[in-house]
């Protein structure tokens, strides 16, 4: 028998229409912040960066491939990790629809991890992906941008992330969410923890790249859509057992 609250259509139809005037809102609010978004202040990226594609040597330029607009998935496999991160895997699952779409429409999505790139293209293979990934391996580009750092930084703290600084890093709490994931990722919490996800807007214009945007942590919810979805469900993200998500060929 449900638990939850029962009612007549009447009942059920006057709550959706006041629901419908939030979700509107939301809405309205949303696009209000995508303008907003789209105005920050672009900033010029003079240092270059070299990363390893499947394609062989590249710079960031070179992954626009063509297009003006580039959006990069920080995607949290690091050089000491066997696997990829299960959250980062989960929104990623979404990646080879909507990439297509995209290069259609004059924006390059691509993945960057700091694992070598043998790694990222075994895990690709494994996991059925087509979408471009690359390595930053040889490149500062994960720290720039804040979604890596070092075990110095870890253990000292201040290092920013998403817009403010970090408090030293201990190890997880033994059974706990980061605990399993880096057991996932076959590493402990300390090396799991040294990379971070994110996402990057870049621009490409008159030969000089610009840096749009960057967003991390919570910032990525509108990216994950399996969350979308079960947000609509009648029970929610339904988290109370905690983080309960594995890869897709683990269930």
């Amino acid at each position: 028998m449900t638990r939850h609250k029962t009612g007549t259509r009447e009942e059920w139809l006057k709550a959706r229409l006041n629901l419908l005037k939030a979700e509107k809102d939301l809405t309205r609010r949303s696009d209000a912040l995508a303008e907003q978004r789209q105005e920050l202040p672009w900033v010029r990226i003079d240092k270059d960066y070299t990363l390893d594609t499947d394609g062989g040597r590249a710079t960031l330029a070179d992954l626009f491939q063509g297009r003006s607009q580039l959006l990069v998935y920080h995607f949290m496999f690091g050089p000491d990790y066997k696997a990829g991160c299960p959250s980062c895997s989960m929104i990623a699952d979404g990646f080879n629809g909507f990439q297509t779409h995209l290069a259609h429409h004059d924006v390059m999505l691509w993945a960057v991890s700091r694992a070598p790139l043998a790694k990222l293209q075994a895990y690709k293979k494994r996991m059925g992906w087509s979408f471009p990934w690359a390595s930053s391996a040889a490149s500062d580009f994960n720290s720039d941008f804040s979604v890596s750092l070092s075990a110095e930084e870890q253990q000292e703290g201040g290092r920013e992330y998403n817009y403010r600084p970090m408090p030293s890093v201990k190890p997880a709490i033994e059974g706990g969410p980061v605990s399993k994931f880096a057991s996932m990722c076959g590493t402990d919490s300390l090396t799991y923890r040294r990379d971070l996800p994110g996402m990057s807007a870049f621009a490409l214009q008159d030969g000089a790249i610009y840096h749009t945007y960057s967003t991390y942590a919570r910032g990525l919810d509108g990216l994950w859509g399996a969350h979308q979805w079960l947000d609509r469900a009648p029970h929610g993200r339904n988290e109370e057992s905690g983080a309960w998500w594995k890869r897709r060929d683990e269930y």
